[in-house]
């Protein structure tokens, strides 16, 4: 008896243990661990990502450049699809095939199992209104409300430049602030201020019934949060300035870049070709992003800082600005032009050759005498005799590179060029040390040779000139929200190094290039305009038309660069182009010339290349520059085989030498024992 009465109490014991077992494990999973807690809630609230507007961009005056419209993404749960649906019936409401549907769910089942994914991108407000009211029937399904750019006078494309969906780059380098199905932006201002542009996401929880119908907030609304738009950008371009550029512009190659000089403000911004950007937005952007890659003239590089052209004579007056400053000339001091240079074994001529006879400074600028500037430069760079040509040399890059030359401006965009200013190793490489003067490299006083700039750093040249000495950065960003916010930077003045009296002579001689010079059929009635023609030198066909230029001459408003590729003399395309600008810009219209030029003669001119002859040009320059790369690589080739060869005969030496004391140590050392024993 006793023994089972022993028993009953291990029977109870065991049955102790299991009941607390099993409170203790109730209590850890509905206490303790959330996980089964948030598995019943998946099933009874969905959670849904609120997109956020991206800010507007306006243009100077308040008026729109780019704003956004609805759209909606579809997108499926694939572990809540769970029965039967009509699939022809939603394929016909969103627009594709039932090939389409399955390829699409396939996707999905594979790439987010149990998560939404987007099946299908981009409905209109029309397509959505329909299928909003059958949504129920499709078990999985749903729908996100989007926004879209959209581009009310479609253009400033390359400025604007455009938004993407996510890479996986793009992920990996928010840390997560991006999902699949995320966009960005990709080029211009969109990229540059997508974080101002993109504002802030919100969340929306809501219940749902057994088939995934939405029955309300869940706890109230608790946990929901309210998307914030993104900030508005006040550009500092003037749109009715744009229009007008892009007009002129139009089948032709080239860019138009205006400053306003007392702030650095960018004001017309054209690359040309360019683009409708609405191509960049909807659901045939991919065909579109295609046809555009594969265009010959390359509507997707942004010629106003990507592109880099010889500056030609427009690079002049900053050769006679750093001879002044440094002494080498006086405004007045006169030099007789023969109608050619002679620099060393090189030959400059002037333009056709003509012969200018007698000029002092502002002659020189105002008919662009080659002969004169070859001079100045060849003063500079022999300023302390031709055994310190890399030295002086140097010194007149430096002054350059102050004018901001070869160097970025650091605009507010994505891919800014440097241009070029060469080197002196640059000539080593080529000629060898020691082996070129100033006669060699003369080419560059006339702003031709390996001297490159883009149209950006031309105009910026030109507000160097118009303020006597100094500029502000330039910048295509004026406001960010309400406040006028920009980078600090952009307020701050940068002095070339030339005091502002030596500006007057040049002024004076860049005025007479339109009353009376290369650009006077540019001339605009009842304004001065400073500017100077130029002609950049093009290995591909017919040389780039140049004209930079600033007005009025007192108080300057706008500064300008204008390049039409292929056109010729600066002053029969980019000096009109530029003049109109500047009329419209200053007078808020624009006239014809006395020459009997108006906006739609140039507007409806061609001059885009023939492709057929430009490539072939391409394919010669090619050739030639991979004699030229070839002919570098064997200089520096046999440079380093000289060094390597003097490297080894020195350690052979050394080792014959060591080798030699250990024999004459060795001989001693036996001859020593030998007297020793």
């Amino acid at each position: 008896m006793n023994k089972f009465f022993e028993r009953r109490y291990v029977i109870t014991g065991i049955f102790l243990v299991i009941i607390f077992t099993v409170l203790a494990r109730l209590y850890y999973i509905q206490i303790v661990d959330d996980k089964y807690e948030i598995y019943a809630n998946s099933n009874v609230r969905r959670t849904t990502i609120l997109y956020p507007a991206r800010g507007p961009i306006l243009d100077r005056n308040g008026k729109i450049l780019v704003q956004n419209e609805p759209i909606y993404d579809v997108m499926v749960n694939p572990k809540d699809v769970n029965r039967p649906f009509d699939t022809l019936l939603l394929c016909k409401m969103i627009g594709i095939d039932k090939e389409g549907f399955y390829k699409r769910f396939i996707k999905a089942q594979k790439q987010s199992p149990a998560k939404p994914f987007i099946f299908e991108k981009q409905l209109s407000v029309q397509l959505y209104a329909a299928l909003q009211e059958k949504l129920f029937e499709f078990p999985g399904f749903s729908v996100v409300p989007r926004t879209i750019r959209t581009y009310p006078d479609s253009i400033a494309a390359q400025f604007l430049g455009f938004i993407g969906e996510v890479t996986d780059r793009d992920i990996k380098r928010s840390n997560g602030y991006y999902r699949l199905g995320d966009y960005i932006g990709v080029t211009g201002v969109e990229k540059a201020y997508e974080t101002v542009l993109r504002g802030q996401r919100g969340v929306q929880v809501q219940m749902v019934d057994s088939k995934g119908v939405p029955k309300g907030s869940f706890a109230n609304g608790a946990l929901d949060t309210v998307p914030r738009s993104g900030e508005r950008l006040t550009s500092s371009l003037d749109i009715e300035l744009q229009r007008l550029g892009e007009k002129l512009m139009k089948n032709k190659l080239g860019s138009i870049v205006a400053i306003e000089p007392s702030s650095g403000e960018i004001l017309c911004y054209v690359s040309s070709p360019t683009y409708d950007p609405n191509l960049m937005v909807g659901r045939q952007r991919g065909n579109n992003l295609a046809k555009m890659y594969n265009n010959p003239y390359k509507p997707f590089f942004i010629r106003p800082i990507q592109a880099q052209y010889p500056p030609g004579s427009s690079f002049k007056p900053l050769s006679a600005l750093i001879a002044l400053q440094e002494g080498i000339i006086s405004p007045n001091e006169i030099f007789y032009c023969t109608g050619h240079y002679k620099a060393g074994n090189r030959y400059v001529p002037c333009n056709k050759g003509e012969a200018h006879g007698n000029v002092n400074m502002a002659r020189a600028v105002a008919e662009s005498c080659n002969g004169y500037f070859s001079m100045v430069f060849q003063r500079i760079v022999d300023r302390y005799g031709v055994k310190n040509t890399e030295a002086n040399f140097k010194a007149w890059r430096n002054n350059v590179m102050k004018f901001g030359l070869g160097a970025r401006l650091d605009l507010d965009m994505p891919a800014e060029s440097r241009g070029n200013v060469p080197t002196p190793l640059y000539y080593d490489n080529i000629y060898h040390n020691g082996g070129w003067r100033s006669s060699t490299i003369v080419s560059l006083a006339i702003g031709q040779g390996e001297l490159l700039a883009t149209p950006l750093q031309l105009a910026n040249l030109e507000c160097i000139i118009a303020n006597r000495g100094f500029f502000y950065k330039p910048h295509l960003i004026k406001a960010i929200g309400t406040e006028n916010v920009i980078k600090k930077e952009y307020t701050e003045k940068n002095y070339v190094g030339i005091d502002s009296g030596y500006f007057e002579p040049v002024i004076n001689g860049m005025q007479q290039v339109v009353e009376n010079g290369t650009a006077r059929r540019s001339k605009i009635p009842g304004i001065i305009m400073c500017g100077k023609t130029g002609t950049a030198q093009n290995p591909h066909g017919e040389d780039h038309s140049v004209f930079v230029a600033f007005a009025p001459r007192d108080n300057p408003k706008i500064a300008i660069a204008v390049v039409v590729e292929n056109s010729g003399e600066g002053a029969h395309w980019a000096a009109p182009i530029a003049s109109f600008i500047v009329e419209k810009y200053l007078t808020g219209k624009v006239t014809a010339r006395e020459a009997g030029y108006t906006v739609d003669y140039f507007a409806n001119a061609n001059r885009l290349p023939d492709l057929a002859l430009y490539a072939k040009d391409l394919a010669k320059e090619r050739r030639r520059d991979s004699i030229r790369a070839a002919k570098i690589d064997s200089v520096r080739k046999f440079k380093t085989d000289s060094i390597k060869k003097a490297k080894a005969d020195s350690i052979k030496k050394a080792k014959q030498e060591t080798a030699g004391n250990n024999k004459a140590g060795s001989i001693i050392s036996i001859l020593t024992g030998r007297r020793a024993r």
